[in-house]
């Protein structure tokens, strides 16, 4: 099962892995993207993401259906994305997936964390006290 969100509201971390939850998986593995109060050494005061909704949607789900031909066992995927403006410390993404083992869980998540911030039309502008500059969306 995928499950994929992109929303204007705090993401609800321990329901995305409720999601996830399967009989047949032995491993969960989560990444977390939170906002950090600093970006190359300058402070952050806030972020703003703005995406087009339905082709960041269709991308997401199209990166989630990647890593499940690419890892079969793969049982549940979720990812869900925020949009708006985030204060330091808010959940800013959440990729959880499922697997029977740990190895194809850790490779999946990593993959789709890393894929999203490369295909995905979800922008980032980060907000510094003199300032403010949109941010590549590659890591």
């Amino acid at each position: 099962m995928i499950t994929i969100d992109l929303t204007d509201q705090p993401i609800d971390v321990s329901a995305a892995l409720q999601l996830v939850q399967a009989d047949g998986a032995g491993a969960v593995n989560t990444f977390i993207g939170t906002v950090r109060n600093k970006s190359t050494g300058r402070p952050v005061v806030r972020l703003e993401y703005e995406a087009y909704d339905s082709m960041a949607l269709h991308q997401l789900r199209k990166v989630a259906t990647q890593a499940q031909e690419r890892w079969p066992m793969l049982e549940n995927v979720v990812v869900i994305h925020r949009k708006g403006t985030l204060q330091i410390g808010d959940v800013a993404v959440v990729v959880a997936v499922s697997t029977p083992h740990r190895a194809e869980s850790f490779a999946a998540c990593q993959y789709i964390i890393d894929t999203l911030k490369q295909v995905v039309t979800i922008w980032k502008k980060e907000f510094y006290e003199d300032g403010d500059v949109w941010v590549a969306a590659h890591p």
